[in-house]
């Protein structure tokens, strides 16, 4: 089995409880409006949910993704340097990473994750469709700089972030989390990234709340975690998924709405929530070239090469680590 020994990064309680989801939630309660940072939505149940969403007929980014990294295959082999590392921040999906691993046949693989269940059951699928790369998972919270395991220090970097991830951050934490991975992957590294583009709030919203309930499922979800994880009593029979266009923010945000005024507790403490309030739980930010230019560029990466699929509703980006410069 290609897979080595996972590297563990991340703080857990005697539990075995996250103490950042713990801090995240509790404080996210307390705030006016409440919310909750979308990583937690990916559990080992959760990030199930999630794959079977990108197979949704509504759901577009994944196919959309997945034809430029077909029919840019080539191009994109030629633009990656040879014979490096390729650095997954998140778990590597069943359809895009196995493509990517095929044609630039990389010499070591390092997926990074925070849920550290489905990062070794992702590792292990694709250590059995690709023997000869050696897989080195690293469980840990990649909003900060990562250690990489040293067999892997040697090689240039490419950093493969898809599926418009980096919408789901408002502008300060996206640039903070680029900086992060410009640190992580090192001088010389390459970053290749989706972003989502904008388009008819008809599309966005049809994709984030899909007639078959199943997005609905994923947002619920994270209810059951903080019951089950944090002694939390919240009765998700009173809680229904929302889908919003927030047009000033060019964002689609997912929220979970109360049915009812409700009473609860988390972790010993009490919270209550009014008819109608919300648990805002996810935002999906969609960019334009200008738009998306501005935030590599801020995050310490030089865009390169831009790709759009067939319809022109998702962006996959290649860019470069920014040199830095005294002056402009």
């Amino acid at each position: 089995m290609a897979v080595n020994k996972s590297l563990f990064l991340v703080e857990h309680d005697k539990n075995g409880v996250y103490h950042a989801f713990r801090e995240d939630v509790l404080n996210g309660l307390k705030q006016s409006p409440k919310a909750i940072p979308a990583r937690w939505l990916y559990d080992e149940t959760g990030s199930q949910i999630f794959e079977d969403i990108t197979e949704l007929p509504e759901y577009y980014p994944t196919r959309a993704e997945r034809q430029i990294l077909v029919d840019r295959s080539k191009e994109l082999s030629q633009l990656i340097r040879s014979n490096g590392a390729v650095v997954e921040f998140g778990s590597g999906s069943s359809l895009k990473t196995p493509l990517l691993l095929s044609f630039l046949q990389p010499s070591v693989y390092v997926p990074i994750d925070i849920s550290g269940d489905y990062l070794r059951s992702s590792a292990l699928k694709l250590s059995s469709q690709f023997p000869g790369i050696p897989i080195y998972p690293v469980e840990a919270d990649f909003l900060r700089k990562v250690e990489l395991p040293e067999q892997v220090v040697e090689y240039s970097k490419l950093g493969f972030f898809p599926g418009s991830t980096i919408g789901n951050m408002v502008a300060g934490s996206a640039v903070d989390l680029l900086r992060s991975m410009r640190e992580t992957l090192g001088d010389a590294s390459q970053l290749l990234i989706g972003m989502d583009m904008i388009k008819d709030p008809k599309i966005l919203i049809a994709a984030y709340d899909d007639k078959a309930g199943i997005t609905a499922k994923f947002n619920l979800n994270v209810i059951n975690r903080i019951n089950r994880e944090l002694n939390g009593n919240l009765p998700i029979e009173n809680f229904r998924h929302e889908a919003r266009w927030n047009n000033d923010y060019a964002r689609i945000e997912m929220h979970l709405v109360a049915k009812e005024s409700l009473q609860f507790s988390v972790s010993g403490e009490v919270f209550t929530i009014a008819k109608g309030e919300s648990l805002h739980t996810e935002n999906s930010h969609k960019y334009n070239e200008r738009t998306a230019n501005i935030l590599l560029q801020a995050g310490g990466w030089t865009p390169s090469h831009r790709w759009l699929d067939n319809q022109n509703l998702f962006s996959l980006i290649l860019a470069d680590a920014t040199i830095p410069r005294s002056a402009p």
